[in-house]
């Protein structure tokens, strides 16, 4: 009896491939003192060497991005934001009681900075990224990429190297600020990549509660983008509350890297928020690196439709 030949049949993924890639350059990126400059020179090299993910990588095996318009994104230009759709009144108002302590509005291509003359005072610095590169370099030193590596994926390094925008809270030893500190990351227009960097340090014995927002219109037939960076470290018996909120309209590829990292004693209450964007792909983690270091994570999600996050 002549034996019938084995038929073997694997199932292995496969690659879906990425045909565009990003057509960013050196050129876009702002220049920077010291730390921070080479702070983006590595990013810049991690960015070139890391190729876009796909679905074969265990980390993105459920989120596929090859339809990822990566060509056609662009950088927004100085004052852009005002050819382009204002803030959501809603989105400016006070937290609590009638004022906030401190907000901060990223636009495209521009910021407005608020703080209050009392918590100034205390020596707390809240303000955007590009204003702390040109006052606070040394500041910077201890924040830009303590708890996030720019080579953990093509989106940390493009964040890296690329951030336009961002804030920077720092709270010094032994300070209290009482009011609720509020940023919104406004992101309107199409084909725009709007870059982000985050960065917090609570040093020991202090606290603060800071809320983030991120959102924009939502158009129909278009695409824009946003990647992220969030890095958090909270000192020694030092106490945050971080309230992260996305509505970002349903053209919106969200892409973060966000890590925080508490030391003994110290105590982080992270909330998350998402109702918005077409895919948001978010990498959080949370490092409790000492005795007595206490963390949470919560959040919601609210999604219909073909959103995936």
């Amino acid at each position: 009896m002549e034996e019938k030949p084995k038929v073997v049949v694997s199932r292995t993924r496969q690659a879906v491939s990425t045909a565009k890639e990003f057509n960013f350059a050196e050129s876009d990126i702002r220049a920077g003192k010291d730390s921070v400059a080479s702070y983006r020179a590595s990013a810049w090299s991690a960015f070139k060497k890391l190729s876009l993910p796909d679905t074969t990588l265990e980390a993105w095996r459920r989120t596929d991005i090859h339809n990822l318009p990566a060509d056609k994104f662009k950088f927004a230009a100085d004052g852009a934001f005002n050819d382009l759709p204002p803030v959501r009144e809603d989105l400016l108002r006070p937290l609590i009681a009638d004022q906030h302590g401190g907000q901060i509005v990223l636009l495209p291509g521009g910021v407005k900075v608020e703080l209050d003359e009392k918590i100034a005072k205390k020596g707390v610095i809240f303000t955007d990224l590009k204003t702390a590169e040109e006052k606070h370099p040394e500041l910077l030193a201890k924040m830009m990429g303590k708890t996030v590596n720019v080579e953990e994926g093509k989106f940390s390094a493009l964040a890296g190297a690329f951030a336009q925008s961002g804030v920077v809270l720092y709270v010094p030893k032994g300070v209290t600020v009482d009011e609720p500190l509020h940023s919104v990351l406004w992101g309107p227009g199409t084909d725009i990549a709007h870059v982000s960097h985050i960065l917090v340090l609570v040093e020991e014995g202090a606290s603060v509660t800071y809320v983030h927002e991120a959102a924009s219109p939502d158009l129909k037939g278009a695409n824009s983008m946003h990647a992220g960076l969030v890095e958090i470290q909270v000192m020694q018996g030092a106490s945050l509350k971080f309230v992260e909120l996305q509505s970002w309209g349903r053209h919106v590829w969200n892409f973060s890297h966000e890590r925080a990292r508490v030391e003994r004693g110290g105590n982080l209450d992270w909330i998350f928020g998402a109702i918005g964007s077409r895919i948001t792909k978010n990498f959080s983690e949370l490092d409790l690196a000492g005795e007595g270091a206490q963390g949470r994570m919560s959040g919601f999600y609210f999604t219909d439709g073909d959103q995936h996050l």
